[in-house]
């Protein structure tokens, strides 16, 4: 009655007109669910519908009140200028079952109960002179994948979440709705995925359909999972032996289980030899591999990609990423953390560690040096002849990564000292807090002062990911065997880098396969996760942050801007920040649900 009576209320201000614009409804408007499956094109509506819930992972801060991908800054990737955002709340450590972000929550049940209402009704729409049966049982494999999809989502935060398989309803007693155990909602998705697999093309034939799901999306999901699954978070971890459901029943592995590396590593070959049997492969367009990098997410759904959103045009990223002097709020900032990571260009890590304060550990075979300045330009213009020694003959992708002081963008060098024109001194709340702002994913065609921007996409999947989920898996399962050493050798020749060095033993190259992955997928919502999953985020996470010294500097050459920062301090409490705490307001709606542990 009080929903009735505000809509009057809200009638009654907006006038006549409006009044009469609302209560001449066209008979479409009123039409029921069933109704609305008596039409192949109101069906493909509600399919298209149900994919909306997936959010744009390309929002790494709150947008329009929600926070779609809160993982790159809640990792040791980036920092952001900006305190009230909910990011920053994790990055405190001062997030709780109140005021965190409901929304990611809400989204993918929203998602999961569009997708179970289209497979209830799907089989009611007759098929026509343009909808065959082999139409609908693939609009049924991406409903299928897509419930897969968002319960892995769900799963990956939260660990056991509540399986919903079937349309709910206002009716329905949420009061006694609980959490499956985890390994209930890893085999569900499974085998959603394995349902979902022969109903859908492996690859799309047509633009039009580019943003659909596929089997190769199908693939990568299970394989992924599995990989999750295998890792110390989810298999056997003691922090949550103990964890149980009002009734007794364990909500987590109680036992570590190796014959899931082997599992995991099966599935992501299964997906990499399909794929590639389809025409994925990885992306090699360009010669110079910093501009292949960096257009291998903006050539959208190149043969690479097995799976993505359609970003549209909003420019959010480049927004973000953009520096001041070309209208950015230059707001995406890597860490030095992030940064320090990259080899050198002949393959050996620059800095072995860190001494109290923030000082590096140098190996001086790398040829690593923070002293001086490059006397000349790079004759590829990776750098140019002015830019600090540290910049100086790096990993190809971080070039195509991160925007440096002295970096070219656009049309300019990039100036982050103090009183530069990207510096914290002709800035105010939006300021460069570490030196260094993102360059991948930015598109430099855009640009913000005209309102020019392109259209965009995010990776959910994508072959080069699949070969570093095998080879981690295929390492794990049987030590560093032949297979595992192509697979990372072919994502770093693609990237211009060396092999691996030979004779490595099963805990050497799984250190460099986490290396690997926190470079190649950089900013890609994978170090999050992978830091939770090998139960490191308890030192990646928390301790302090670095970048320059961002208050200091007068001119590119000014040493002041180049000494070492302390950012900020994060806090990570370990087990409790290894999951997402449950809404309490979904708690308080289904009192049976049981918290995380710790929160």
């Amino acid at each position: 009655m009080k929903r009735i009576q505000y809509y009057i209320a809200i009638l009654l201000l907006a006038g006549t007109a409006c009044q009469k614009n609302f209560l001449d409804k066209q008979p479409d408007e009123s039409i029921t669910i069933e109704q609305a499956f008596q039409k192949r094109a109101y069906a493909e509506a509600f399919l298209t519908d149900a994919y909306a819930s997936m959010g744009n992972e390309y929002y790494f801060t709150d947008y329009l009140g929600t926070s779609p991908n809160p993982y790159v800054i809640a990792s040791d990737e980036m920092n952001i200028p900006w305190p009230e955002k909910f990011e920053k709340l994790m990055n405190k450590g001062s997030w709780n079952p109140y005021n965190v972000d409901a929304q990611l929550w809400k989204n993918m049940y929203e998602g999961i109960r569009k997708a179970n209402i289209f497979l209830v009704n799907i089989p009611k729409t007759p098929l026509d002179a343009v909808f065959s049966e082999a139409d609908k049982q693939r609009w049924i494999g991406e409903a299928t994948f897509l419930r897969a999809y968002y319960h892995f989502r769900l799963v990956r935060i939260y660990g056991g979440v509540p399986l919903m398989d079937a349309p709910s309803g206002v009716a329905d007693d949420f009061s006694k709705l609980r959490r499956a155990s985890l390994d209930s909602c890893i085999d569900f998705i499974v085998r959603e995925c394995d349902l979902a697999i022969p109903k859908l093309p492996v690859k799309l034939s047509s633009a039009r359909d580019y943003g659909r799901a596929t089997a190769a999306a199908a693939l990568a999901l299970k394989a992924r999972i599995l990989l999750y699954r295998a890792s110390p978070l989810f298999n056997g971890n003691p922090d949550y032996v103990n964890v149980a459901d009002k009734d007794g029943n364990k909500l987590f592995p109680q036992q570590f289980d190796a014959a899931r590396w082997e599992q995991a590593a099966a599935a992501s070959k299964a997906c990499i030899d399909i794929c590639e049997g389809a025409g994925y492969t990885l992306y090699k367009k360009h010669a110079d591999p910093v501009v292949n990098y960096q257009q291998l997410f903006l050539d959208n759904h190149n043969d690479e990609v097995l799976f993505a959103y359609n970003a549209g045009v909003s420019g959010w990223m480049e927004k973000c990423a953009f520096p001041g002097s070309l209208g950015g709020w230059n707001g995406y900032n890597p860490t030095q953390a992030q940064v320090d990571a990259y080899e050198m260009d002949n393959g050996i890590a620059p800095i072995t560690g860190y001494q109290a304060g923030g000082a590096p550990v140098i190996d001086p075979a790398s040829g690593y040096r923070e002293d001086g300045y490059a006397a000349a330009d790079d004759p590829n213009k990776r750098w140019l002849a002015g830019v600090s020694n540290m910049y100086v003959r790096r990993d190809p992708r971080f070039y195509a990564t991160v925007n440096f002081n002295g970096a070219y963008f656009v049309d300019r060098r990039m100036q982050f000292w103090q009183s530069g024109a990207d510096g914290r001194g002709n800035a105010g709340r939006d300021y460069n807090t570490t030196g260094y702002l993102l360059r991948k994913f930015v598109n430099p065609a855009a640009n913000i002062p005209q309102g020019r921007f392109l259209l965009g996409t995010w990776i959910f999947f994508r072959l080069g990911g699949v070969y570093l989920d095998y080879a981690e898996a295929l390492n794990e399962a049987k030590g560093p065997v032949a297979e595992v050493y192509q697979y990372v050798d072919a994502i770093r020749t693609r990237a211009g880098m060396p092999k691996l060095p030979q004779g490595l033993d099963k805990a050497g190259m799984r250190a460099r396969i986490w290396q690997e992955r926190r470079v190649e997928l950089a900013y890609e919502s994978h170090r999050y996760f992978d830091c939770h999953r090998w139960k490191i985020a308890a030192q990646t996470d928390g301790g302090p942050v670095y970048g320059m010294n961002i208050s200091a500097g007068s001119s590119l050459q000014d040493n002041a801007f180049y000494k070492r920062t302390l950012v900020e301090t994060r806090v990570f409490q370990s087990p409790k920040h290894y999951l997402f705490p449950i809404p309490q307001s979904e708690i308080d709606k289904a009192p049976a649900l049981i918290q995380n542990p710790g929160w």
